[in-house]
């Protein structure tokens, strides 16, 4: 329930809130047709796409429907895009994972330990190991919906 609280927030166009850190992803679930929402935090926001991990990795509910139907909506800050939302491979994921390093060094020393089996020794190889084992999906920002 803690998970869904923001949803009204971004719903109301007051995602400032959240700043840049958070997404909420509106996606088509791929049983019921009906529209689904998932709050997910950012990875990298570049000016031309939003990146997000799939913490709970390929079985997440959120991913499966993306990866059925990628056609989703999602809102940054008080902005809306839609968008074709992108699995990325390992090789994007990767180079996204060592830019969050170098820029959350501790944060991925964390997430490391929570999310890895055998965590690396170095930011660097976390961000790979996190990259190869966590899917990835690219949120391009076409213009605001």
């Amino acid at each position: 329930m803690l998970l869904r609280a923001p949803i009204p927030l971004f719903r109301a166009r007051l995602g400032f809130l959240f700043g840049h850190r958070f997404v909420m992803l509106c996606h088509t679930g791929r049983r019921s047709g009906e529209t689904r929402r998932t709050i997910l935090e950012v990875v990298v926001n570049d000016p031309e796409a939003v990146y997000v991990a799939a913490g709970w990795g390929a079985e997440a509910q959120w991913l499966k429907n993306v990866r059925a139907d990628p056609d989703v909506v999602f809102y940054l800050g008080s902005k809306r895009f839609r968008t074709m939302a992108v699995v990325v491979d390992v090789a994007e994921a990767s180079r996204v994972m060592d830019r969050y390093a170098r820029a959350h060094p501790k944060t991925l020393a964390s997430l490391a330990r929570f999310m890895l089996d055998d965590p690396g020794d170095t930011p660097s190889q976390n961000a790979g190991l996190i990259a190869v084992s966590v899917p990835m999906v690219r949120l391009p920002k076409g213009s605001d919906a």
